[in-house]
């Protein structure tokens, strides 16, 4: 016997379903055979009876048959497979009936427990048919001598409804073996997902930063060699710091908040020459919002220095707001921020997350700016105030 559910299950659960289970199940559906043979010794002898047992021995190969077609995976030539031997078993157990009398629908509990399994849909419709016809044949049949069958009727639905159950609860576990390991799946790809986004934020900002002091040095070793030193000094800083970033996000521990980003952003911006217009404190912000407008200060101020070529960049903070202005040349080769740039795009996806949205574009009639907005804690809860 088979379950149409095993074939998309994950290996554990194939095994049990195409192997031990089968085995168990299809072994203990072949003492339906066994109690209709030794009904049949009491009824006829002779050829009759040999007659008999040869039906129920043909009919026993008939489902081994079944249970090793309904084991292998396949499409339409094991459906036939199946459909053919559910088919010849039918005919034999036809064929039992006028040797084994009502003793005959032992057989067909194991055909009609065989088809709910397959066909789950209509098990109900399959043990009430074969529950009427154990009832309502051995009754018609006044030379049999037997009377309504009531022992076979509740043999076979019982045997049909828990075979029907076994197969649901069967399906059931696989599912969720199935969906287990879909969550696995999606949970490793959504942390490849994230270390890859904030090793491009951190990244991004710390070796532009590295790279800006290490030229801002470089001009300086002819003026002032002190100066110089100084600046290759933050750069040794700052590349200590880098690795530090790099591996606490591998380990998911990074932490950043939008006062140390503003901090680091001032001096980013003053060893590019740009003149910054930042936030002394950071008091604006919420508790829930200072990582996340961390994170948007590091990408905005990064990209400013690396594509604006502005002039001049302020921040500007609210409690459920970041804006980020440059006076660039705007849109366009090198202009300010990239719309379609990979780190514009993870920030995008940090601000979604958070439930907020992301705007970004050129000004007029130059520069460039970057407004990330969240709605308020009361907002996002459903409350009112």
């Amino acid at each position: 016997m088979t379950d149409p559910d095993r074939e998309s299950a994950p290996a554990p659960a194939r095994h049990w379903a195409g192997g031990v289970r089968r085995i168990v199940l299809g072994a203990g559906m072949l003492v339906f055979p066994a109690l209709t043979a030794v009904a049949m010794s009491g009824n006829v002898g002779g050829a009759a009876a040999a007659a008999g047992y040869a039906v129920v021995a043909a009919f026993c190969v008939c489902f081994v048959l079944l249970a090793l077609v309904g084991g292998r995976t396949g499409g339409r030539n094991r459906e036939r497979w199946i459909k053919g031997l559910l088919a010849a078993m039918t005919a034999l157990f036809l064929a039992a009936l006028p040797s084994a009398h009502a003793d005959a629908f032992f057989l067909a509990t194991v055909i009609t427990s065989v088809a709910g399994i397959l066909w789950r849909e209509h098990l109900v419709k399959l043990a009430a048919a074969g529950t009427l016809a154990a009832l309502l044949v051995p009754w018609s049949v006044p030379a049999w001598h037997t009377g309504p069958g009531g022992f076979q009727a509740l043999a076979l639905l019982f045997t049909t409804l828990t075979c029907g159950a076994f197969a649901e609860i069967a399906a059931t576990n696989e599912a969720l073996v199935a969906a287990r390991a879909e969550v696995a799946r999606l949970a490793s790809e959504a942390e490849r997902n994230r270390i890859a986004r904030d090793l491009h934020d951190l990244l991004g900002h710390s070796l532009t930063a590295i790279t800006v002091k290490s030229r801002l040095a470089q001009r300086m070793a002819v003026k002032d060699v002190d100066q110089a030193v100084a600046e290759m000094t933050a750069v040794e800083s700052l590349s200590r710091q880098a690795l530090a970033d790099v591996r606490a996000a591998v380990t998911g521990y990074r932490e950043v908040t939008v006062a140390g980003e503003l901090a680091r952003g001032r001096e980013l911006l003053r060893a590019a020459g740009v003149v910054a217009d930042l936030p002394s404190a950071a008091d604006a912000v919420g508790p829930d919002h200072r990582e996340l407008f961390g994170w948007v200060v590091r990408e905005g101020l990064t990209n400013v220095v690396r594509h604006a070529r502005a002039a001049r960049c302020s921040v500007l903070l609210t409690a459920t707001s970041v804006e980020i202005r440059d006076d660039g040349p705007g849109s366009g080769p090198g202009g300010g921020l990239i719309g379609g740039g990979k780190g514009l795009t993870g920030l995008r996806e940090r601000v979604a997350a958070a439930g907020g949205t992301v705007e970004a574009g050129p000004l007029d009639p130059r520069g460039w700016r970057l407004l990330v907005t969240v709605r308020p804690p009361e907002t996002r809860s459903g409350r009112t105030p």
